[in-house]
């Protein structure tokens, strides 16, 4: 994901806390041990988390507290015409268990 520059300290106190409401709705998709990193060079944010079932994430962008949090932070990211994150899909290469 790209933040927009100057958007660092936004950023984090938009996540600090984070909207209760969105905490339990990542908890109720079995998403865990989320963390988002941020490269202060480059303004890429880096999100990683588990999730109980990788397949069920698609359906999170259905659900209005979702989309009532992109729209909320579209002024700081760059996002897609719906206002969700614009990402990137990476490749894993490595992972040591």
């Amino acid at each position: 994901m790209q933040l927009n520059e100057g958007q660092a300290a936004e950023y984090k106190k938009r996540h600090n806390p984070i909207w209760p409401e969105l905490a339990a709705l990542l908890k109720d998709y079995g998403i865990s041990d989320y963390s988002i990193f941020l490269d202060n060079e480059t303004n890429t944010l880096f999100a990683v988390l588990s999730a109980e079932v990788p397949e069920k994430l698609e359906t999170l962008k259905t659900e209005e507290i979702m989309k009532k949090w992109w729209t909320y932070m579209r002024d700081i990211m760059q996002t897609n015409e719906d206002h969700s994150p614009l990402s990137i899909p990476l490749e894993e290469v490595f992972y040591l268990l």
